[in-house]
């Protein structure tokens, strides 16, 4: 019996314009509520990015920055944060990359450095909607949750393998694709994020279905009770999943949980 869903939202429940179908939504969420089956929004993006598609619905649950910060509205289940001893040690480590464009993500908000060519800064503001211009990240007050980078498409994969081996013991990176890197906490992923907050909510992971498209809901789909990969998923990602459904652009996730409601 499925008590909880949980969606990512770039190439899942998202359109590539970053629109969903509202109408259709709302419905299903009214229905969704009737029958006590918790909506989850489980993503690396940060909180506050994730909400602001949500205003209308104070209960959604957002497991965000890929398990780090988990919550809704009212209140904090969880948050993970970095020692700063290891923040210090991950920069090093990233920096010496040379071509990487780096946010660093804390609770409150997501720092770029001012040497940031000015129009990356901007659209990294779509997906950090709390994104602070600062001269350097020494002086940061903040829980840090993850850093993101971003980089030539075409050495994703070889900068993922030189980060996990500069940071092992310390950090973990994850790909979702399209040159976007995100180097996460040990231990930490959307799985390990869905696990904790079913603790909290007395539901297990075989109680839940999840629907995702990229390399960081792999272990989410392989884990829950039911893994719908979206038909744009990434092939490592539809092999792992119970089943497939219809790409994000005709909001395959919608569908089946409209059919998953009928039943």
């Amino acid at each position: 019996m499925i008590k909880l869903i949980a969606t990512d939202m770039d190439g899942t429940f998202l359109r590539s314009d970053m629109t969903y179908d509202e109408a259709k939504f709302a419905r299903l969420y009214q229905e969704l509520q009737s029958q006590q089956i918790q909506f989850v929004v489980a993503s690396g993006n940060q909180y506050f990015q994730l909400k602001s598609f949500f205003k209308d619905y104070p209960d959604i649950i957002y497991i965000s920055e890929n398990g780090a910060y988990i919550r809704n509205t009212k209140q904090t289940f969880a948050k993970h944060a970095f020692s700063q001893n290891n923040v210090q040690t991950i920069l090093d480590k990233i920096q010496a990359i040379p071509n990487l464009k780096l946010l660093v993500c804390g609770a409150k908000s997501a720092y770029a450095l001012s040497t940031m060519d000015p129009e990356h800064v901007e659209e990294m503001r779509h997906y950090y909607h709390h994104l602070e211009v600062i001269d350097d990240f020494e002086s940061i007050d903040d829980d840090i949750l993850k850093f993101a980078i971003s980089c030539p498409v075409a050495e994703t994969d070889n900068i993922v393998k030189q980060l996990r081996e500069s940071l092992v013991g310390l950090a973990e990176p994850t790909s979702s694709g399209h040159g976007d890197i995100d180097v996460i906490q040990l231990g930490l992923n959307k799985a390990a994020g869905l696990k904790e907050l079913g603790q909290i909510l007395n539901i297990d992971l075989s109680e839940m279905m999840a629907f995702g498209d990229g390399g960081n809901d792999l272990e989410m789909l392989r884990e829950v009770g039911c893994g719908v990969a979206m038909e744009n998923a990434q092939a490592n990602v539809s092999a792992v999943a119970d089943q497939t459904t219809a790409n994000n652009q005709d909001q395959g996730v919608l569908q089946t949980i409209d059919k998953f409601l009928e039943h």
